[in-house]
């Protein structure tokens, strides 16, 4: 096996799964992060701390790593594009860029003919009073934000005046769907049609957080079988290369509807990484890398709980867990209210 050095931009706890996955291979791992307490040193080989538009910085990360990949998506495109001439950045800076934009990526999306919630761009507070047939909806910066961040719900028209929303940047308004269930596909492409892909996860939010993940989803086998192969055109679509997450709404009427595309390993795929063979940061590493393909085999059913804010502390104090229990610590300097701390693993 070549022990190569594998570069990771961001230094988060899907930074920390993805150094820990590339141990096991053998493959060394250099983290880039802006933040200086980032959790992921405490996992990686080397840590450089530095800003995203550092180029001085930047220039002596890429030369000490021989492929690069990211584990968050907010990175300014310029930043992966130059690194990208030097070094091969995967998945590539172009899918990034589009995914970055929600106008650009659901329009991605429905040219594939793949269903996603009624959508119509907004770049003046104007252009939504004329919208009554998109209310109840949800107003989006059409860039940044997750965990809820700059996102607006929106009821009725009266709303928007309860709400401080800055329209010089641009927005998008999303119909709400009589929502039933949200599920995610996780998939890792190594080339052309050439994939892995693990079974439908079934998620529950909490203030616009993920609160529990499990496998199997209490899905239909049509729902199970369109969310498959929808994340499979899309990957290929991209020529996406490692782990990608595809996240749908289910409606009350058993329609499935695209929300989001994540460009990277997910959150609600940490399951994976005790239900399965192959977890999707190992599964990540190993197609960013060249590695060999292993087909996945399920190993167990299983429920995730995402440990938020003050939820960490009874775990880190208690060793008593249960043999079919996994606690995983982020290792965090500080715990924040709507921070994930952490997350605990049952086998079923």
């Amino acid at each position: 096996m070549s022990h190569k050095n594998l570069g990771i931009i961001g230094g988060g706890q899907l930074g920390s799964m993805l150094s820990v996955a590339a141990k096991k291979l053998n493959i060394k791992t250099t983290i880039y992060c802006d933040d200086k307490d980032a959790p992921a040193q405490n996992f990686c080989d080397e840590f450089i701390f530095g800003s995203y538009r550092d180029n001085e910085k930047i220039l002596e990360f890429v030369k000490k790593v021989d492929v690069i990949t990211y584990e968050f998506e907010n990175i300014p495109f310029e930043t992966l594009n130059e690194m990208n001439k030097l070094k091969t950045v995967l998945p590539k800076p172009s899918v990034n860029r589009l995914i970055q934009h929600r106008l650009a990526e659901k329009d991605f999306i429905n040219k594939l003919n793949i269903r996603t919630t009624r959508y119509v761009s907004i770049e003046k507070k104007s252009d939504i009073e004329t919208l009554e047939d998109f209310l109840p909806g949800i107003l989006k910066t059409t860039t940044m934000g997750y965990d809820g961040k700059g996102q607006y719900p929106i009821k009725k028209i009266e709303d928007l005046n309860l709400i401080n929303v800055d329209f010089s940047k641009g927005y998008i308004l999303e119909k709400l769907v009589k929502l039933k269930k949200e599920i995610s596909v996780i998939i890792t492409r190594f080339s052309n049609n050439n994939y892995e892909i693990y079974e439908p996860i079934e998620n529950t939010h909490e203030d616009q957080i993920l609160k529990h993940s499990k496998i199997p989803a209490e899905i239909s086998n049509k729902i199970l079988e369109q969310s498959k192969e929808w994340a499979k055109q899309i990957a290929e679509e991209l020529k996406y290369i490692g782990t990608l997450c595809v996240e749908f709404f289910i409606d009350r009427n058993e329609n499935l509807y695209v929300n989001e595309i994540a460009p990277r390993v997910h959150n609600s795929g940490h399951l994976t990484i005790n239900a399965y063979n192959v977890s999707q940061f190992e599964n990540h590493v190993r197609a960013v890398c060249s590695f060999e393909k292993i087909p996945l085999k399920k190993l167990s059913n299983a429920k995730m709980i995402n440990l938020i804010g003050n939820q960490i502390k009874e775990y880190r104090n208690n060793t008593n867990l249960n043999h079919n229990e996994f606690f995983f610590d982020y290792l965090k300097k500080e715990i924040k209210e709507k921070r994930k701390m952490g997350h605990i693993t049952t086998l079923l």
